[in-house]
């Protein structure tokens, strides 16, 4: 049994492995093709808990990021209650504490409920939490948007904004496109997304608040983004496997598709993957947004917005853009681990992962340690199989 190892990442990431321990035990088990990783960061996750812990928990959504590959990760407010005061808080923090199975960092709400009417307590909660969001919600008062973001700006923490205009929605269900309009569904624009990242760049320009644009799937948002940076504001964007993979072509009838942002056309997956290379788009995230077998069951029209990513995440990337060129495994990390880590604040961390890169496989949902298993990527053949997760000395996932 042999260890395959990447010098450059380990010198970087100042990876240890046990001087003597044997790593896999399990004699009959062929390990003879392995890489070692840092352990990844996604600052972009729903674990559902407290509130709604019938579609993902701590406990389960920890695990699945664990099984993918991740030790750090940052979970979004859409919960109940929403963490918008120290109490509502506390709840999900004793949460973590008693269940997280990789380090997990809670946001904080930027208003209360989510609502975008009050701002929320951010100064009390601002200590406790990696940055502020009402992800799920754009901010829709652009005087609100400007009073949080000087908050936050004295407060010395990032705004992660979800970009959408709610009067544009007009109950659309996918991309307003050809496919939209051949099988008859109400569309969502891309307008959507790039008119409120206009908004809140004007804003950011305004306030000097560091802001960050979540999931970002518009070509016209890469280009805005672009020259926001080249301005030197202090702008960072992420965006997600299955808006790089995908594009509304690639639609079928089923929930498992049905995500928001959703997945665009040919030309914003090749903005998106410029943006990639060129370094407007900083970090690759998952947006892991789990729901029960209900309400993924009503298609595209009826299902709840929302896939799971996290155990999918790196093996779809390496396979489609690694094993093909189009990305080093160098800019994988950066985006996956350093990138996310820096922006955020994260300390990088003594982890690393097990990876066997030479055995292909096919995405099976059922194999997910997630209760989410609604994936557009379900029966994809991909390479990338993690066979342990190693955090603070802990093995947290073993395959």
């Amino acid at each position: 049994m042999t260890v395959r190892l990447n010098t450059a990442h380990m010198e970087r990431f100042s990876v240890s492995l046990p001087d003597t321990g044997v790593l896999f035990p399990d004699e009959a088990a062929d390990f003879s093709e392995y890489i070692v990783l840092p352990g990844f960061c996604d600052v972009h996750v729903h674990f559902r808990e407290p509130g709604f812990s019938y579609k993902e928990t701590i406990r389960t959504g920890s695990l699945a990021a664990a099984r993918g590959g991740f030790t750090d990760v940052c979970a979004m407010p859409n919960l109940k209650p929403v963490p918008d005061s120290l109490p509502h808080l506390q709840e999900e923090l004793e949460l973590i504490q008693l269940n997280a199975a990789v380090r997990v960092h809670p946001y904080g709400a930027l208003t209360v409920g989510e609502e975008g009417k009050v701002p929320a307590e951010l100064e009390e909660m601002a200590p406790r939490v990696i940055a502020f969001s009402d992800d799920g919600k754009g901010v829709q008062s652009d005087s609100m948007m400007r009073e949080l973001m000087l908050r936050a700006k004295a407060l010395g923490k990032i705004i992660a904004a979800h970009c959408e205009v709610n009067e544009l929605l007009r109950g659309g269900v996918i991309h307003e496109g050809s496919f939209a309009k051949k099988h008859g569904y109400p569309g969502i624009s891309s307008e959507t997304e790039w008119r409120m990242i206009r908004r809140d760049l004007e804003l950011v320009k305004e306030t000097g608040v560091s802001y960050h644009v979540c999931h970002v799937s518009a070509k016209e948002s890469v280009q805005l983004i672009r020259e926001a940076k080249k301005e030197g504001l202090d702008v960072t964007c992420e965006t997600a496997p299955h808006y790089l993979v995908f594009t509304e072509e690639d639609l079928q009838e089923d929930g498992r598709f049905k995500m928001n942002p959703p997945i665009r056309e040919e030309a914003d997956r090749k903005a998106l993957v410029e943006g990639i290379l060129d370094g407007t788009i900083d970090m690759i995230i998952t947006d892991h947004a789990p729901h029960s077998a209900k309400e993924k069951a009503g298609g595209l029209s009826q299902s709840a917005f929302g896939i799971v990513g996290l155990e999918t995440s790196f093996p779809v990337m390496y396979t489609g853009f690694v094993r093909t060129g189009i990305l080093t495994m160098d800019q994988l990390i950066d985006l996956m681990a350093v990138k996310p880590r820096a922006r955020f604040g994260i300390p990088d961390p003594n982890d690393y992962t097990v990876w066997d890169l030479e055995t292909p496989y096919t995405v099976d949902p059922e194999e997910f340690l997630s209760m989410g298993k609604a994936s557009p990527f379900t029966g994809m053949t991909v390479y990338g199989k993690c066979l342990r997760t190693v955090s603070d000395g802990r093995i947290v996932y073993s395959a």
